[in-house]
């Protein structure tokens, strides 16, 4: 015989011990990886995005000269030949936003990105050291 606790809130309990078994694995959201690399000429921003294709995504430079990427994908396994009840019935829906300040040598107007094997690759072109000077200002004292 296993010793029972009782407590207020035996509710939960009952739903995570017949829902949380061996063959219906809890899912974790979790946000996708990202990696960010510089090189001599760009930055390269890798998010991990398996099953994401390119109309998942949208990526922008907002007001803030921020890079935006938000990604969301929706999935219902539909099922016509129903002989029972659903007991339990998965739906699945990701959103992810991430949101990256630019660093001020980016040529924002340059900027690229794609998806290949479940990765999304941004590429940011660094401007050119004269490009730098030219976009550097002095600001007038009065």
């Amino acid at each position: 015989m296993m010793p029972v606790r009782r407590s207020q809130n035996w509710l939960p309990d009952v739903f995570n011990d017949l829902f949380d078994t061996n063959w219906m694995v809890k899912t974790n959201a979790t946000a996708p990886a990202i990696n960010v690399i510089e090189t001599e000429k760009e930055y390269k921003v890798e998010v991990a995005a398996p099953g994401m294709t390119k109309e998942d995504f949208n990526i922008k430079i907002d007001e803030d000269n921020q890079l935006v990427v938000t990604m969301e994908k929706r999935q219902e396994h539909k099922e016509e030949n129903k002989e029972g009840r659903y007991l339990r019935r998965e739906f699945s829906y990701t959103k992810f936003q991430q949101t990256m300040l630019l660093p001020d040598n980016a040529e924002k107007d340059q900027i690229e990105a794609g998806v290949e094997n479940g990765v999304l690759t941004i590429n940011i072109p660094k401007m050119s050291p004269q490009q730098e000077k030219k976009a550097e200002r002095l600001i007038e004292i009065k």
